[in-house]
């Protein structure tokens, strides 16, 4: 019995260390990940907005007219030492191009992330169909993960 605890330990480590849902995170393909997160914001959205804005700068010349699609998640948060509070969707550039990459401000405790227009439709979808986290990893190495995903859901 006493060979199997140390065993047991050691094999459940890796499993401790392991943040809250990540066996929602897609295949760690560049070694990027190897390391546990130094951080996680982890976020159950009970409530969401939409804004279609449109904005004209009368000081400029021709006169420029841009438009904006944003999503605002709130929820509670759920894994340890989780002080988000709401995420931010910017929803503009194309799929393929490059968005800016996912930031965290503590002061707001603000996710704000940024995704190809043509992903609003899955989003809302998600949004209306099932439970929704999102997720936000830093590492050590400087990288950071963000993601929205459901629970594992059933099929019918």
């Amino acid at each position: 019995m006493r060979a199997i605890v140390p065993l047991l330990l050691a094999v459940s480590l890796p499993l401790a260390a392991a943040p809250l849902h990540s066996q929602f995170l897609p295949p760690d393909d560049l070694s990027l990940r190897q390391e546990a997160p130094t951080a996680q914001q982890l976020l159950q959205v009970t409530d969401y907005s939409v804004v279609v804005g449109a904005q004209r700068q009368s000081d400029q010349q021709p006169i420029p007219i841009t438009a904006s699609l944003q999503m605002r998640l709130k929820g509670k948060p759920l894994s340890k030492g989780a002080t988000i509070s709401q995420v931010l969707l910017t929803f503009d550039g194309e799929a393929g191009k490059s968005l800016k990459k996912p930031v965290y401000d503590d002061k707001t405790r603000t996710l704000s992330l940024n995704y190809p227009v043509s992903d609003y439709r899955v989003v809302m979808d998600l949004l209306r169909n099932e439970t929704v986290y999102v997720q936000f990893l830093t590492y050590a190495n400087g990288h950071v993960w963000a993601d929205l995903h459901t629970g594992t859901v059933r099929t019918r």
